[in-house]
Order: structure tokens, then C-alpha cells, then sequence
């Protein structure tokens, strides 16, 4: 039944143009979407201005978890005290596409306004596919920013070509499976080789990630975003554990995809118990499919 209603949803997906199917206008269109939902959005409200670019299966990260579907993400939007009478607009900077055109990310800055008039800076990162319909985000996050850095866009992450995607539903399954276990590997390593190392061994030299709060900008590249994680030590061993245990999602051109799941700490909390994990995404990509997957924004 999966099967199926993947090769249904690959059926359904409007073709692209040859004479306009270069990754630069599929990029572009797919940025081009982003700012017009903001421009939106900045004549609506957050609830309904983020929520209308929300496929019907987005997964929204929040500070309870993952919300799943648009209905529980609407709600979990709504809970949240910031956003009540807020408005928020957003500045794409950089944006990736699959090798099939059809799966993508974009990472920028938001402004949420309240209705005093007091501003707050955030980051995101939105991870696209794109539907009969358009372009729609099927998994999301936000999260604090010191400040509002320059807007100053950032090279984008293309494919050498557009190539036409695999309708195989086997060799798809296949791609997710590579994906969900490459996840799993780079924790597995980050246990004995150290939580920097991993990240430094598993980022691709032009990966970006979100960083912290009091981080005002991307950390950008892989060496930077190791030292960063690990807080500058190679000592081996990691406080947490992580793996894809929500969901894979990969494009047909087996080339792009995300991985889903929960951050554990690998000590117990005070009264001796597992303490509960928190949420994560990881975007990934690689040159061909037989490439070994190396994740791309987080």
C-alpha cells in the first residue's frame, strides 16, 4: 500500500519544462515561492501566515516536540503566547534543490512583530517539496536569534542537471534506507570518535547550522559547525544519542532527503530515569546516488 500511494504521489507531481528545468530556475522558483508566503504573511497574522505555505503531512518542530499534520501544527502555532496578534515576515538565504527538482530547502531570518511594536529576530528551516499545487514546506523550524544580522544572501546548493526521477518504488525505498542509516551511522560514530569529529566526518564543506541563540549567523562548513558542536573538544564519547525514528523522507533522484527524529542524552537525569529526548532534523545530499550521503543544513 505505501508503494502505492508513493507512485501515485510521483504520478500526480506536475512535470517540469524542459526548456526552464535548470537547477537555477528550479532554485529560483522555489525561493521565489518563499518570499511571496512571507509577503503574505507580513499581511496576516503567524498562525495563518506560516501555516499557508504547511503541507497537509508537514512536521513542524516546537518546544513540545513534533506536531504532525497541518491541523496539529495550526494548533501548536496557536499555543504558542509569542505568536498571539504577532505578525512575521522572512528573509530567504540560501536555498538547495534535488537532482529530480522536486525536493528542496531554504534557511533565512524572520521578524516577528507583536502588536506593541517590539520586534524579535529568529532563524529557520524549511525543508520544500513540491506538489500539484506548488511548493509546500512538509517539515519546519524556527528558532532564536541574537539579532538580525545583514541579510547578505549565500551561494545555493545546486545539482550539476536537472535528471528525470526514478518511478522505481523499490529504489526509492532503497535511497530512504541509505539515508535513514547513514543518520544512524553518524551517531553511532559520534559515540567512539567524539561528538565534533562526527559532525566535522558527516557535514558536507559547505553544510550550514542554525546555531545557537547568541550566534547571530549560520555557522557555516563542516570543520566550523564540529568545533562548534563539540565545543572545540576531540575527546572521544558523546552526551547523546540520536537516530531517524520518525521519519526518512528522500526525493525520487535519490539524491536529497531528511531524516527526522529524537536527540537522547546518553545520562540519566536526577532521579536515575531516561530523560526525554528533543526533536531534530537533519538535511542531507550527495552528487549521485551511489555517493555517500553528507548532510547539507540543520
Amino acid at each position: 500500500m505505501k508503494k502505492l500511494l508513493l507512485l501515485l504521489l510521483l504520478l500526480f507531481v506536475p512535470t517540469l519544462d524542459a526548456r526552464q528545468a535548470t537547477p537555477l530556475a528550479i532554485v529560483d522558483e522555489l525561493l521565489a515561492a518563499d518570499r511571496k508566503f512571507s509577503v503574505a504573511s507580513g499581511k496576516s497574522d503567524v498562525v495563518n501566515g506560516l501555516s499557508a505555505m504547511f503541507g497537509d503531512d508537514v512536521m513542524l518542530m516546537y518546544a513540545g516536540g513534533i506536531a504532525s499534520g497541518k491541523s496539529n501544527a495550526v494548533e501548536a502555532l496557536r499555543q504558542n503566547k509569542a505568536n498571539s496578534g504577532a505578525t512575521i515576515t522572512w528573509t530567504p538565504l540560501r536555498a538547495a534543490i534535488s537532482g529530480d527538482g522536486r525536493h528542496g530547502f531554504t534557511a533565512g531570518f524572520m521578524n516577528l512583530r507583536t502588536t506593541d511594536g517590539k520586534d524579535t529576530p529568529l532563524k529557520y528551516l524549511a525543508y520544500w517539496e513540491r506538489r500539484a499545487a506548488g511548493w509546500r514546506v512538509t517539515v519546519y523550524k524556527r528558532g532564536q536569534a541574537k539579532a538580525m544580522p545583514p541579510l547578505t544572501p549565500m551561494a545555493n546548493v545546486l545539482p550539476s542537471a536537472i535528471v528525470k526521477p526514478t518511478t522505481d518504488t523499490t529504489l526509492i525505498e532503497q535511497y530512504r534506507k541509505s539515508l535513514a542509516d547513514a543518520e544512524t551511522a553518524f551517531s553511532n560514530d559520534a559515540q567512539t570518535m567524539g561528538i565534533g569529529p562526527a559532525f566535522t566526518k558527516y557535514g558536507s564543506a559547505d553544510a550550514i547550522n542554525l546555531g545557537p541563540p547568541d550566534v547571530p549567523v549560520f555557522i557555516v562548513g563542516n570543520d566550523r559547525i564540529g568545533i562548534g558542536v563539540g565545543g572545540g573538544s576531540q575527546a572521544p564519547g558523546s552526551p547523546v544519542t540520536w537516530g531517524p525514528d520518525v521519519k526518512t523522507i528522500v526525493a525520487a533522484s535519490g539524491d536529497f532527503g531528511v531524516t527526522i527524529g529524537h536527540i537522547v542524552p546518553n545520562a540519566a537525569g536526577p532521579d536515575g530515569k531516561p530523560q526525554p529526548g528533543r526533536p531534530f532534523f537533519t538535511i542531507w545530499s550527495r552528487p549521485n546516488p551511489s555517493a555517500p550521503w553528507r548532510y547539507i543544513a540543520e
